[in-house]
């Protein structure tokens, strides 16, 4: 049997020590390749032409990059999304097409309750205010952002594994917690002890906050615009850490200057990393324009970021080439029906 071989094209890590453990001495990795700022088109054709395995964080995998790679057996994307990756095309090729669900969880979790309680109890409003020329007053300031946890419902839309984690912050700091996922079995509610909406307007029509936990899907793409929007009880706030396709970022901005919005967090944006002319919102937030003064956070698609997130994400893909390549045995494969 030929040796396979994994290609990591990315150079995100010094070496390729972790991976070689977990893959084993009869597995070829070819570490580097193509920078993260370029594409897979970098690569040459000798490389492709040996890949039995690949791994992807920043690429974007199309069919002519699939093309390139005619021993290609499975592509484990080292992360949560799976939208740059074309899965119809790997799915003709009869290519498996993975990812790592269980790496990000808690601390993209703990991020979406982190802006929550940053827009909640007014801490950028008052930091802006404090550290102005001249400083305010030494006093709070009444804001509609401002309201006790215990008296908000704290409304997720997608209840998987990092949708679950941050409900259950969110209930073990008061809030009272609805989610809406029509994916899940009846029951999930009363295990977790919150409470099911039966649909998404249901949900929004009570959230004080709504916190989104949605992947990238034709589906979910746009489903929070401008009339989902208006359907949020006045002064909500809205935290999104999942995809930034999901919200329509016009409308929020439209909500939040109207002030029918008390506040947005933000770690991701639809075009990432942000393109010219970027989105006006992002615009105004950093132009420091005042009527979004401590109401809008913005990070850098940053949410999942620790040194323990890194070396789960490095370990558990790699444990997900070697399930299914090395050893033929499924895991964490994305069904076709998802394609």
């Amino acid at each position: 049997m030929a040796r396979l071989t994994v290609l990591e094209p990315e150079a995100m890590y010094p070496d390729t020590r972790l991976e070689q453990e977990v893959l084993g001495p009869d597995v070829e990795i070819i570490h580097g390749g193509a920078p993260h700022t370029e594409s897979l088109d970098m690569l040459p054709d000798a490389v492709c032409a040996r890949v039995d395995g690949l791994l992807i964080f920043r690429h974007w995998l199309k069919p002519h990059h699939i093309a390139r790679f005619p021993r290609l057996k499975v592509v484990v994307r080292m992360g949560v999304g799976y939208d740059r990756l074309d899965r119809a095309a790997c799915a003709a090729r009869g290519i498996t097409v993975c990812n790592v669900p269980d790496y990000g969880t808690m601390e993209v979790a703990d991020h979406a309750i982190a802006l929550t309680l940053a827009l909640r109890r007014g801490l950028l409003l008052h930091h802006d205010l404090q550290r102005a020329e001249p400083p305010a007053a030494w006093r709070y300031l009444d804001s509609p952002l401002i309201r006790r946890l215990g008296a908000q419902v704290f409304g997720v839309v997608g209840l998987g594994r990092i949708g679950t984690a941050a409900a259950l912050r969110a209930k073990a700091l008061g809030f009272q917690v609805r989610f809406f996922d029509p994916f899940l079995p009846n029951g999930v509610d009363r295990a977790l002890g919150i409470e099911r909406a039966r649909t998404l307007d249901d949900l929004l029509r009570g959230a004080d906050v709504l916190s989104i936990h949605v992947p990238d899907t034709p589906t979910t793409r746009g489903m929070i615009g401008a009339a989902q929007l208006a359907l949020l009880p006045k002064d909500a706030v809205v935290v999104n850490t999942a995809r930034g396709t999901s919200l329509d970022i016009d409308a929020l901005e439209a909500a939040l200057k109207s002030g029918h919005l008390a506040g947005a967090g933000l770690d991701v944006i639809p075009v990432e990393p942000p393109v010219e002319p970027v989105p006006s919102l992002l615009a105004a937030y950093r132009r420091r324009e005042p009527w979004l003064q401590g109401r809008l956070i913005v990070t850098p698609h940053s949410a999942f970021h620790t040194p323990e997130a890194w070396a789960d994400i490095r370990r558990k893909s790699a444990e997900t080439m070697r399930d299914n390549l090395v050893l033929g045995i499924p895991s964490n494969v994305i069904a076709p029906e998802s394609y």
